[in-house]
Formats: C-alpha cells, structure tokens, sequence
C-alpha cells in the first residue's frame, strides 16, 4: 500500500480504490416502492452511472404508472408481486418503508432476484437472518443498501483500517439528529418510527463495523407523545471495555459526527461522517495530520456508487459485496438488537 508500512503511521493517505460509477457495466433494474429514498436513487444514478431503471412497481396500478410517468420509467407494475416476476429485470431495488423490508425482500427472493435493499434490510436479526438464508438458497445477489460504506471516502478509511496503523479501537463516538415535521413517517408506530431505524443505522453501523458485536449495552430513551422513541442515547462494550457510544433524535439538526480512537491514531471527520466530505487522520501524539478533503455531497453525489457496486457485482456472478457484507449487515442487526433491548423499546 502506497505510503503506509503498518505498524508505522502513514506518511500520505492512499487513493480511493472505487471504480467510476460510469464504467460499471449495465443493468435493469426494477424499483419496489415510489417513496422519497427512491426518487433520490434513481436521480443519482441517472447523472452519474449507465444503470438502466426500467421499470417500477406499486401497491396500485395508478401508483406505479403516476411515478413511471414522473420518473421516465418505461414499465409499471401495479402489484410488488408483478415487478419481482418480470423476466427482463436484473435486480430489484426495494425501497419501501422498514416494516415491508422483510415481506418484500422476501417476495424477490422467493422470484430468483437479486436483490438491494433499504437500510434497515428487516425489523430484527432474526428476519435478516432468514432472508439471508433465503438468499443462499437461491444463489442471488443480496445486499443492504447502506450507501456510506460504498463512498470512495469509506474506501480509503477501510484501508487506513486495514493497515493497523490506529493501533487497538478504543473509542468510538458517534450521533445523527434531524428535524422532521409531524406529519413525517417517521412518527408513526405502524411504520417502525423513531430515529433508531431511520438515522440511528448509521451510528449503530459504524461502531459494529469497528468494534464488532458489543458484549454489553446500557442506554436511555425518551418516548414521544406519537407513541414512537423520540430520542435515544446508548453506550456500548466489547469484551475489553472498549467503548462505542451513539445518539440520536428526530427533534433537530446535530453535527452528524464521529470520531474513531485508536491507540495509534485518531480519525475525525469534517463534515457529516456518512456522508461524501473530508475526515482527518491524526497520530495518537497529534504530530501527524493526514488529510482527507473532498467536498460535502449528500444523496445525489453518493448513491450511484452503489448501484454502480451491485451491477459489478452482479455482472461478475457475486452474490455479495465486500462494501457492505452480510455479516456486517447481521452484526448491525444484533447490535440493534441490543439497543432495543438496553432502551425498552
């Protein structure tokens, strides 16, 4: 690896290894769900890739056709069922709300898709488990569509990891909050609301990527009078002691930040931690300041990357991505778990 010789701190941070999102080879797709995260996928990838979004499906045939209308889509399917038994599709895109993740991956799997799903990919460990199985069985792409780790940021810090050159993970600090108004999904029970699911995956999948499944959790809640978490607040342990700490809150915009300590290095970011922006690197003496600059880019700069990921994937004849691996995806799974359990909720 250019510049670093682990154990030693590097002298220069390596280059993203994540292919240009134009050169993934092409694929259809079939969108399950017309809500606002698929209106961002679909605008993303039509700038930056030469993925081909061909055709969505709703619960109503004049749900599907309004959005095929909106969205320039050539085929509407008015049932979920009719979009996952589509011949001409490569892979379906579900993008429902979290409660459906485990029903409708389930639905196109059971049809022999490949399939990428929304962040949470099910409600629990138990349900991601079983799809997983499912996705075995079929010999299917599956995949959760967790966008961060597929940046060319997350890259580069993967491979900082990979060297060993921070040392022993000490600490990990991390938090998500955002406004939303009421009339917001995310205060609805029947929905799964609150931020864990929403924001908190973020956090949560940070610190079991680092730290792995903690061995303890103790945390606090505060419900909201919608019947859903307003907030929460959680601090985790592995078998060392070593620490993750996460909060989250659907009441206001927070700094959206994290810091990874190690016993050899630090790593700060500049900007929101999930998102495409620059993140530092420093020595554990602070003689050393790697820098890591790009500019801040939210959903429109940041999910082409990973469909262009699945369509390599796919293409290659994978059935899993190294960005985002199901185990990583199931060790989120058990950590939410355990907040869940920790909180009360």
């Amino acid at each position: 690896m250019d510049g670093m010789t682990a154990p030693d701190f590097p002298a220069a941070l390596p280059a993203s290894r994540v292919p240009d999102p134009m050169a993934a080879p092409s694929i259809r797709w079939g969108i399950l769900g017309t809500g606002w995260i698929a209106k961002q996928f679909i605008a993303s990838v039509r700038a930056h890739t030469r993925q081909d979004i061909a055709a969505v499906g709703s619960r109503t045939g004049d749900s599907a056709a309004r959005f095929a209308a909106e969205q320039d889509i050539a085929s509407a399917h008015g049932s979920y069922a009719a979009l996952v038994a589509d011949p001409t599709l490569d892979v379906i895109y579900v993008a429902t709300p979290h409660n459906c993740h485990f029903e409708h991956c389930k639905l196109a799997l059971e049809a022999g898709k490949h399939v990428f799903c929304e962040k949470p990919l099910a409600l629990d460990h138990a349900e991601a488990a079983a799809l997983a199985g499912i996705a075995s069985r079929k010999g299917v792409f599956f995949a959760e569509a967790l966008w961060t780790y597929f940046l060319p940021k997350f890259d580069v810090l993967q491979q900082i990891l990979d060297s060993g050159c921070l040392g022993e993970i000490k600490s990990v600090h991390t938090e998500y909050g955002e406004y939303f108004t009421r009339d917001h999904r995310i205060f609805d029970p029947s929905l799964a609301g609150g931020p864990l699911y929403d924001l908190g995956t973020y956090p949560v999948s940070l610190i079991s990527k680092l730290m792995g499944v903690p061995a303890q959790a103790v945390g606090l809640k505060q419900m909201d009078p919608s019947g859903v978490h307003g907030q929460l607040s959680v601090i985790m342990a592995d078998e060392k002691g070593n620490q993750g700490t996460m909060s989250t809150t659907l009441y206001g915009l927070t700094p959206t930040n994290a810091v990874i300590v190690g016993t050899d290095g630090t790593v700060r970011f500049g900007s929101e931690f999930n998102l495409p922006g620059p993140f530092q690197v420093i020595s554990a003496d602070g003689t050393l300041w790697l820098d890591y600059d790009e500019p801040v880019g939210r959903h429109f700069e940041g999910l082409c990357y990973e469909a262009a990921e699945v369509a390599r994937c796919i293409a290659a004849g994978r059935t899993e991505t190294p960005c985002r691996p199901l185990g990583a995806t199931l060790d989120m799974m058990r950590t939410l778990d355990m907040i869940r359990a920790a909180t009360g909720l």
